[in-house]
């Protein structure tokens, strides 16, 4: 087993965690709503989406784990903004995968 874990690349490990990260519908949709704005509430998403707020915060959660968003406290209230420079790096890597 312990093999197979130094069989694949740093950058397989996190084209793969970008991929998982990006691996359901409404994960999609809170990228492309961040893509059109500067960053976005929580609350205003719970709002949008008709999703259970735990639901959403999970989702949000795997975005920020990934590192394609990252979110600021402003008490009582989270910010998300994409992750900028991560999905620079996320575009390189699955431009070079699209290429194969």
């Amino acid at each position: 087993m312990e093999k197979a874990k130094n069989t694949f690349t740093e950058k397989q490990k996190r084209t793969a965690r970008f991929a998982k990260a990006m691996g359901h519908p409404v994960r999609i949709y809170i990228i492309e709503l961040l893509s059109k704005q500067s960053c976005c509430y929580s609350g205003d998403l719970s709002k949008i989406l008709p999703i259970a707020k735990s639901t959403l915060s999970q989702h949000l959660k795997e975005l920020k784990k990934s590192g394609l968003i990252q979110g600021v406290i402003e008490p009582p209230k989270i910010k998300y903004c994409l992750n900028k420079e991560n999905w620079k790096l996320n575009q390189k890597l699955f431009k070079k995968i699209l290429q194969i």
